[in-house]
């Protein structure tokens, strides 16, 4: 992670006291989520340009809050699930009023490093100097906030799902962001092209073979030679499925196979085809085949 990705949890770090999560030393690739806690008391900073873009999402009760850009302020009650988004390269004074009810907040924040969202801009074939990320203010996406909570629960579980889960987690949150957030004028649409039949096999043959290790976008994408996001749009153009559900789905199928033909213990095998745990397991399998490892066996 880089030092620029930290910088930019200034507003944060000011806004919140005790750290009770960080994806700090999971290396997650061009984001960091964290989740502090702090008595919501009155505050009044102004921050200077941040080098990447923050993301927070508000899960106490109501709170009133002042932004200003330029020589505007503006105002607004954040209730739970709504999000605050902050553009990278952009200056912001915040300004909260005293709460007198002593309450504990513990919001999340996301930050996203500049170049990642350029990166999976290019994949979809915008140029990435022609686009700005927006101000978000007290917006309720429910969509986003959906993705915020999947990208904490993991960060919660220690990065139980794998770093390839992760990685298609944040591109899905950039193009939402890109898609709602920025300045583009036309939908995102794909470059008009496709993974080769030879592509396409060796990129599985490479899943097959390695399904016991943590995967990750770059790792994939580095066998068919092209960018991770790029990547992982043409498999799902493909496959009709995102390369990390494809893993999910070829390590339960392993796991079947093992349990009928072989007597190894359940944590074993969970272990040899790539999960990080028997429970582990045991959720994916029972999601994909409707039974619980026990109940093959």
């Amino acid at each position: 992670m880089t030092s620029n990705l930290l910088n930019s949890l200034e507003l944060s770090q000011q806004w919140n006291k005790t750290l009770m999560f960080s994806s700090r030393q999971m290396s997650w690739n061009g984001v960091l989520v964290e989740q502090c806690q702090s008595p919501a008391s009155a505050f009044e900073m102004e921050l200077p340009a941040l080098s990447d873009h923050w993301l927070y999402f508000h899960t106490g009760d109501p709170t009133p809050l002042v932004q200003k850009r330029g020589d505007r302020l503006h105002e607004s009650i954040l209730h739970k699930g709504d999000s605050l988004l902050v553009p990278a390269g952009q200056p912001s004074y915040w300004c909260q009023a005293p709460d007198m009810s002593d309450v504990i907040c513990a919001p999340l924040h996301i930050c996203l490093k500049s170049e990642f969202i350029k990166q999976v801009a290019e994949a979809s074939d915008i140029d990435s100097k022609r686009f700005d990320l927006v101000h978000c203010f007290g917006q309720q996406d429910l969509q986003l906030h959906q993705i915020g909570m999947l990208m904490f629960a993991e960060l919660r579980s220690g990065g139980m799902m794998g770093q390839l889960y992760v990685e298609s987690l944040t591109q899905i949150l950039v193009i939402h962001l890109l898609r709602h957030y920025s300045t583009l004028a036309q939908p995102i649409a794909l470059q008009n092209s496709s993974l080769t039949r030879t592509q396409l096999q060796q990129a599985i043959d490479y899943i097959h073979a390695h399904l016991n290790q943590d995967l990750s976008l770059a790792e994939l994408a580095s066998v068919v030679n092209i960018s991770p996001t790029y990547f992982a749009s043409l498999f799902k153009q493909v496959m009709g499925i995102s390369p990390h559900q494809y893993v999910i789905q070829q390590r339960v199928q392993q796991a079947k196979l093992m349990l009928s033909k072989t007597d190894l213990a359940i944590a074993q095998i969970a272990l040899q085809v790539g999960f990080s745990s028997q429970s582990h397991l045991t959720q994916q399998f029972k999601r994909i085949t409707g039974m619980t490892p026990k109940q093959v066996r």
